[in-house]
């Protein structure tokens, strides 16, 4: 999962302490859900917060050009043990280290609420292509069946429909989304079950004991529903959102500061770079300020303000 990683006591952190129950008791993604976030044709892609590699797998199997990151290198090391030779990275969702307008699609699975919106979709667009867009998906059980509910009541609600989130709906970076659903069924064992619970946020980051207690009452839930050895369908809905990115922010690197004696002269031209002048190569770093630009234009004849007006949109 993806989000700041600067600090252990982060949400997103807490899976890597059950990244091997995470990897066996979590729900995969439908295919053709995955078929509809990419679109046909073969892209390169930045996936945040990839974890164990749920959705990699079909990200690569559909033949992308897939970077995989996560701020948990105890995630990774699962997500390279089970897709082998990748191009992965340690990094958050915040502050990426990539070039600006490096990528056709960014692609979020079940983690894009642990991010600090603020500061990662601006990230997200800056190194998205023109015309890219940000992809969305996560897997929401089925609460609409009544034993679903009722395990719903150990282990959390889960609620459908409630959209990609008012971050991305209201941001400026982002244009309309577009949405799809897909309906989806894990099988669930006595053993996968205790996986999926000790998979769960609420649940991993409790105390020891506390989890066990956890486990325990959604076990004696499974035996009294008597499906024993034969498992159980776990009935989900795979959400997916997806939205073209609008305003792009570049990367304006920071000129050195020279000494007072090295300064220019007035009415000579300086050797450093040109009033307006910008260079959008390379990642975010130190000595770079991310900023939005935007095309300038000019004001209406009967302005006599002076003021330079931009266009957003």
């Amino acid at each position: 999962m993806a989000t700041d990683g600067s600090s252990p006591a982060s949400p997103a952190l807490v899976f890597g302490a059950v990244a091997q129950a995470y990897d066996r008791g979590r729900p995969g993604y439908p295919r053709e859900a995955v078929e509809w976030l990419t679109g046909p044709e073969p892209l390169s892609i930045l996936e945040l917060g990839a974890g164990t590699g749920k959705l990699t797998e079909h990200l690569l199997a559909l033949g992308h050009d897939v970077h995989a990151t996560d701020p948990d290198p105890r995630m990774l090391d699962r997500l390279g043990a089970r897709l082998g030779e990748l191009r992965v990275s340690q990094t958050t969702a915040e502050e990426i280290p990539a070039a600006d307008a490096t990528y056709d699609l960014v692609v979020v699975a079940d983690a894009f609420e642990y991010f600090d919106h603020d500061r990662a979709l601006p990230e997200i667009a800056r190194v998205l292509k023109r015309g890219g867009s940000l992809a969305l998906v996560r897997n929401v059980r089925d609460e609409r069946i009544p034993w679903v509910k009722r395990l719903g009541n150990l282990i959390g609600h889960h609620a459908l429909g409630t959209g990609p989130g008012e971050e991305l709906e209201s941001s400026p970076y982002f244009g309309p989304t577009d949405e799809a659903t897909f309906k989806q069924w894990q099988v669930i064992h006595r053993a996968s079950v205790q996986d999926l619970v000790r998979s769960l946020g609420d649940v991993a980051g409790l105390p020891a004991d506390a989890q066990e207690a956890r486990i325990r009452e959604v076990l004696a839930f499974y035996d009294d529903f008597g499906r024993g050895m034969d498992g159980m369908q776990l009935p989900y809905v795979t959400e997916c959102f997806r939205a073209v990115v609008g305003i792009q922010p570049k990367t304006i690197r920071k000129e050195p500061e020279r000494a007072a004696d090295d300064a220019d002269q007035p009415g000579e031209t300086g050797s450093g770079a040109e009033a307006g002048s910008t260079d959008t190569t390379g990642p975010v770093g130190k000595d770079s300020i991310p900023v939005v630009l935007a095309p300038a234009v000019e004001p209406p004849a009967d302005d006599d303000t002076g003021m330079l007006l931009i266009r957003f949109r």
